[in-house]
């Protein structure tokens, strides 16, 4: 079998699984939803695998391995954003079900079990949260979700329980991490680095850590048009030099990322000084050690910065998410099949938040990126080649061959 071309063909077929939008657009249960699990539980039961609906509406297909040995995990999630693309989340899903039906081709007798999981929520689009499906499996799935709404005023639990889930029986999911060997999660980029060093696959490091912090400078307003520029307590001058000194400072930093994604003035009005500017700082970096000395760093900046302006200066995390390592075992066997198949395995780390890291509260994880055209994603131009699926297809089946029945 071309296992490019099924895996192109299967993702054009799901992608109709979508509200009439530009691009694909499938929250979590929903008509749409429903449809796309139909479609993947045929995905599984051709790759030989029994399948259920967990509690959680997580669509799982199961071959046990020889009694007592553990399960490997693999999979990822089957929704979208609004208008988004073909392969985010879903390629996941379709290619670990072609590996698995590449595996019963070649009749290989694996020494553990293997799942593949079609997760429901990922994005976080439809209810303001996210990662239910592979939280209950890790047991941190947070009772409080079920009471969340939706635009219509829905609850979560409502909306899982009329699905065929039960949101009471989700919490009791938790799987052993004793019988759990592991996960794997094969997903496009969303960036370009093995697009520009012409690489069809790229071996996880880890997952980075990411921090938010709310930036304030506060000076002083006065009338445009009267208050001489010398003198002037601007918040809005101190707060640029600040976004421009993060920026160059990490560009100087090799896998950091620092971003000022919102900014808000005032009195914000075209004819007076600012004499407030509030901004946020998100901080992304695979080692937690970079990403909490960048945060210092930036903030004795903004100290300088404020004191040269005469203004003041107060920076506050809101949020933090510890970085996630891919498991050096797993990492290993992707990277060997990875260089067999393309000549030489690419290591790069990510900087987006996947399945993987709530997973990782479970078991060891790692993941396979493919590239994907101009980075795009979260897009209706998001684009991976045929050719690229069915390497990834060859480098996950073998990968497997080469995994041992113990804990990694």
């Amino acid at each position: 079998m071309d296992w490019g071309a099924e895996a192109e063909r299967r993702l054009t077929e799901i992608a109709a699984c979508s509200e009439a939008t530009e691009g694909v657009t499938r929250l979590p249960f929903t008509p749409e939803h429903a449809a796309a699990n139909d479609l993947i539980r045929a995905w599984m039961e051709q790759a030989g695998l029994a399948v259920h609906l967990d509690a959680a509406g997580t669509l799982v297909g199961r071959k046990a391995g020889p009694e007592g040995t553990p399960t490997l995990l693999m999979g990822s999630h089957q929704d979208s954003v609004r208008n988004g693309g073909r392969y985010d989340g879903i390629m996941g899903v379709a290619l670990a079900c072609l590996a698995v039906e590449r595996l019963s081709a070649d009749r290989a007798a694996l020494p553990f079990g293997i799942e593949v999981l079609a997760f429901a929520d990922e994005e976080g689009v439809r209810f303001p949260t996210a990662l239910m499906g592979p939280r209950a499996l890790a047991g941190t799935l947070d009772p409080g979700v079920f009471d969340l709404t939706d635009r219509e005023g829905i609850r979560l639990g409502a909306a899982l329980d009329a699905f065929g889930g039960d949101a009471d029986a989700a919490l009791t999911l938790a799987r052993d991490p004793r019988r759990t060997l592991g996960f794997l999660e094969v997903h496009i980029e969303q960036g370009p680095v093995l697009e520009d060093d012409n690489l069809a696959l790229g071996v996880v490091t880890g997952i980075c850590g990411i921090e938010r912090n709310r930036v304030r400078f506060a000076g002083e307003t006065g009338h445009a048009g009267t208050v001489p520029m010398q003198g002037r307590r601007d918040a809005l001058v101190a707060a640029s030099r600040f976004v421009a000194a993060v920026h160059d400072a990490a560009c100087d930093q090799s896998d950091l990322r620092a971003t000022v994604g919102t900014l808000d003035l005032h009195p914000d009005v075209v004819n007076a000084i600012p004499d407030r500017a509030e901004l946020t700082l998100e901080i992304r970096a695979p080692e937690d050690t970079d990403r909490t000395g960048f945060a210092a760093r930036a903030r004795a900046e903004g100290s300088r910065i404020a004191a040269a302006s005469g203004v003041s200066f107060e920076m506050d995390r809101t949020y933090a998410q510890p970085a996630v390592p891919c498991s050096a075992p797993l990492r290993k066997a992707l990277a060997k099949a990875a260089a067999a198949r393309v000549g030489r395995a690419c290591l790069l780390s990510s900087g987006a938040t996947h399945d993987t890291s709530a997973m990782a509260d479970l078991c060891p994880v790692a993941m396979l990126f493919l590239r994907c055209r101009e980075g795009a994603s979260h897009s209706p131009r998001e684009f991976a080649r045929a050719e690229d699926m069915g390497l990834a297809v060859e480098v996950l089946a073998e990968a497997l061959r080469g995994l041992p029945a113990r804990p990694v």
